[in-house]
């Protein structure tokens, strides 16, 4: 059933980055359950709820709260989404819960974390990678910055960073004894992302300048191109040879272009290579470069890429309630992830989802 196996999750319903980081958590075996809001089940399909039960329950009532205390004295994590404050004030903040059960890692995922003078603001995706540096070097030259959806702040930055911070605390508690508070900030971990190229830009191997570096598009072997279909190819040429087979395979003499050493033959480059490009098909060129390791890739679309071989081979895609999503990742040899069940499914009786932590329906 997954590495997490016995492993209890609660979490305090919210939106975005903490129920992604607790869909992992419960894709990977632990025993989620979710408290919504009366009401507030969440949309359908739910994808980011699969895996898990809920039980509705209003905070704003003292028996509630006590419900949702008795469950944390039995959870091995809590996990929460509010802005600072709010779950102190709601009676289920990290001091109460860790005076009951001294073994809880109380995770808190926000937006820009529990202190600082932007803690008590509201903001989303895009505002915390704008002031963690993420956002600003993408795009191309001479344009503006391009938001990479919300998959740096909230998902790779908010969620993933929560289930590392869970993960280690789980296991330093086996050495300790004790649990502790995870303050995970979407701001630090957008911030943490860009490490690499701080540390480039230390070495004067980066430039502030969007699209003028190796791995903005300023490369030419680094980009996208369009093709005669008006879909587009990705390549990832980075290693000269990676970059001999691309030419090779595009049919252009090396002796025709400029070394690609030098950043200011970049644009020469990368129009010959867009004039080519725009020859054939995006699948043509795929099938031209089936089986020739240039690092070069179509871009397929969301509903497109469950569909391509490699991700069918592997199981990358699998359906979950008739709405065909994201596998489980990443995998084990020992303990491999049970397939995903659609939140909608597991909404079982409160009584029952009690009595397995143990308690009794009030």
């Amino acid at each position: 059933m997954g590495p997490l196996d016995g492993v209890r999750v609660l979490e305090l319903a919210g939106l975005g980055a903490a129920p992604f980081g607790c869909m992992v958590l419960a894709d990977l075996g632990a025993d989620v359950l979710r408290i919504d809001r009366p009401g507030g089940g969440g949309s359908s399909p739910d994808l980011l709820g699969r895996g898990r039960r809920s039980l509705e329950v209003d905070l704003k009532d003292p028996d509630g709260v006590t419900l949702v205390l008795e469950l944390a004295e039995r959870a091995d994590v809590l996990v929460e989404g509010f802005r600072p404050g709010v779950a102190e004030r709601l009676g289920v903040g990290p001091d109460v819960c860790l005076d009951r059960n001294a073994r809880l890692v109380y995770a808190r995922l926000t937006g820009w974390g529990q202190d600082g003078p932007l803690a008590p603001t509201a903001g989303h995706d895009i505002d915390y990678i704008a002031v963690a540096g993420a956002l600003d070097p993408i795009g191309r030259a001479g344009g503006p910055p391009v938001p990479p959806l919300n998959l740096v702040g909230d998902f790779g930055g908010g969620g993933l960073l929560l289930c590392v911070g869970v993960l280690a605390a789980l296991h330093e508690r086996e050495r300790s004894g004790r649990g502790q508070v995870v303050d995970a900030a979407m701001v630090d971990g957008a911030a943490l992302l860009t490490t690499m190229f701080h540390v480039l830009r230390a070495r004067g191997l980066w430039r502030d300048e969007r699209g003028s570096n190796l791995l903005d598009t300023g490369a030419p072997y680094y980009n996208v191109y369009e093709t005669s279909d008006g879909r587009y190819v990705a390549v990832g040429a980075l290693e000269p040879e990676f970059y001999a087979r691309l030419l090779a395979t595009v049919g252009i003499d090396p002796a025709d272009l400029p070394s690609r050493d030098d950043p200011a033959a970049w644009p020469e480059i990368r129009q010959a290579l867009a004039d080519v490009f725009r020859q054939r098909t995006r699948d043509e060129w795929s099938e031209l470069f089936a089986g020739v390791d240039a690092c070069v890739a179509p871009v397929l679309s969301l509903g497109e890429a469950p569909s391509h071989p490699h991700n069918q081979e592997r199981g990358t895609f699998v359906d979950v309630g008739g709405v065909l999503q994201p596998a489980p990742a990443p995998r084990f040899s020992r303990t491999p992830a049970a397939a995903p069940r659609p939140a909608s499914s597991l909404n079982g009786e409160g009584a029952e989802i009690l009595a397995e932590w143990g308690m009794q329906r009030r």
